[in-house]
């Protein structure tokens, strides 16, 4: 059966390759199917962007879909930057731009006061417009400089603090237990393994 993944990032399909192994789904990228535009994400949710994406990739592409939306909230800057995470400092940025972005804005926020989370809503869509929601959240704070490679976005300023490393020092493995993402796609498997 195939599950269409609504990504252009091999990265994040690596991701998704692991999160959902031994289920019986080929999994598939907008790529692979032809698809080259992306959805309009105007919701003001990750909620309602992942159900955006699930629906309309969908509808496009006849297939069962998973759609995600996710990113970080950081508690002083109001939950900032949120469903923005990726738009957060300009359209096009590297992620390490954006991660200095991010340093810029906390410039004068001391430890202790950095606290922060990554937040994951995924919604799998059939092409006749059913939907299903799962999500995720995984508690931390914002370090003062990027630490590790293992990871995108957000992932080296984000600090565990009883492990005392960052999302991006973490094995794949490890990360694949604790991530937000991988706490969304824990309820994703069981959605999945009932639509078999």
């Amino acid at each position: 059966m195939k599950l269409l993944i609504a990504t252009h990032n091999r990265g994040k399909l690596k991701e998704y390759h692991e999160l959902l192994a031994g289920l019986p789904y080929e999994l598939l990228t907008l790529d692979d199917v032809g698809i080259r535009d992306d959805v309009e994400e105007n919701g003001a949710t990750f909620a309602e962007n992942a159900r955006l994406k699930a629906l309309d990739y969908a509808r496009q592409s006849g297939l069962l879909t998973l759609a995600d939306d996710s990113g970080l909230e950081v508690d002083a800057l109001g939950g900032e930057p949120g469903v923005r995470s990726k738009r957060y400092a300009g359209d096009g940025v590297s992620d390490a731009a954006r991660n200095q972005f991010l340093l810029s804005k906390l410039r004068d926020v001391p430890r202790g006061k950095r606290g922060a989370r990554f937040r994951c809503v995924i919604v799998i869509a059939s092409p006749r417009g059913e939907t299903w929601q799962a999500d995720g959240r995984c508690e931390g704070e914002i370090i003062f400089e990027p630490r590790g490679t293992n990871g995108f976005g957000y992932d080296p300023l984000f600090l565990f603090p009883e492990r005392g490393v960052t999302m991006a020092e973490l094995p794949s493995e490890e990360k694949n237990r604790v991530s937000h993402r991988a706490k969304a796609a824990e309820g994703a498997r069981k959605i999945l393994m009932q639509l078999l």
